[in-house]
């Protein structure tokens, strides 16, 4: 290759660099837009949203949203406390389970893995429906108004253990062969072969469970009355809801109301929901796309 080549080849390179940075660039930023129009109106207030919409830097700053949404501080750090509690218990416990399973399944010599895996399908298709499930949980089960009506119902995903199943494929079965070999045990291999090799496929699952947990609102709207078993999600949510009745209040009294946070309110309540998961995903974001598409791919 002559000394043109290689400079034309090198320039090539250059432009070819040039582009994809300006074209990821791009992309970061038509992300990262949206974040900061979140950010920016939960500083705003209420009035300057209504009169002049949203914007990239408050026209006027106001704190009125995030000192209504730490009105009561104490509830507050409660449910923040118990919904980290729920998410971590939840995360752990739900993808060790999740991960027996898909290793069960996924093993050849396990006779009846085409039955369970039927089983675990068919769940996916047909459901016994809410008020079966709320009779079992309440009468049966008695969870009403118990950590427990918060923890097991988002516990097990059988499109996770579908997911992991598939990904464990791509272990070689020499790896489980040859400990056998040294007398290790089903569990002993599992614990201390299978799991370390999937890693990727584990952080992805496991960051779907905690999100699963963490934006739950449902079961406390379902099975909880006491405050105390107020998880985050629903705490806001019932903080919307009775914002949005002391302005209907107010409007058909005749009162101002746009003093009362509303559309920045919302703002406020998604960085204060957010910011835990932002800061979780970069520790398991480099295992996240290869555990994704592996899983995905791997037949």
């Amino acid at each position: 290759m002559n000394t043109t080549s290689v400079k034309k080849s090198r320039i090539d390179q250059r432009t070819l660099d040039v582009v994809g940075y300006v074209f990821i660039s791009l992309i970061c930023l038509a992300c990262l837009i949206p974040f900061l129009l979140i950010i920016s109106g939960s500083l705003t207030s209420e009035s300057s949203i209504t009169s002049d919409g949203f914007r990239l830097w408050p026209k006027e700053f106001s704190w009125d949203a995030y000192t209504f949404a730490l009105k009561h501080p104490e509830q507050f750090v409660k449910s923040y406390l118990l919904t980290i509690a729920l998410t971590v218990t939840g995360t752990i416990i739900g993808l060790f389970i999740s991960a027996m399973a898909a290793y069960v399944l996924q093993r050849q010599d396990f006779e009846w893995r085409g039955g369970f895996s039927f089983f675990f399908y068919f769940t996916t298709l047909f459901n016994g429906g809410l008020v079966p499930w709320y009779i079992l949980m309440v009468n049966y089960l008695h969870m009403k108004n118990t950590f427990w009506s918060l923890l097991l119902p988002p516990l097990l995903n059988v499109f996770y253990i579908i997911i992991l199943r598939t990904f464990l494929r791509s272990i070689p079965d020499a790896i489980t062969e040859s400990a056998k070999i040294d007398g290790a045990g089903d569990f002993t291999i599992f614990l201390r072969l299978i799991l370390p090799l999937a890693k990727p496929g584990l952080a992805t699952i496991g960051l779907f469970t905690a999100l699963n947990y963490w934006n739950d609102w449902f079961n406390s709207l379902l099975f909880v009355q006491n405050e105390k078993l107020y998880t985050l999600q629903y705490l806001l949510y019932k903080m919307l809801g009775n914002l949005e009745g002391i302005r209907k209040v107010m409007a058909i009294t005749g009162m101002q109301v746009t003093e009362l946070p509303g559309e920045s309110l919302k703002m406020a309540l998604a960085i204060l929901v957010t910011g835990p998961i932002i800061f979780l995903y970069p520790f398991v974001q480099r295992y996240f796309v290869q555990g994704l598409t592996v899983g995905a791919v791997k037949g």
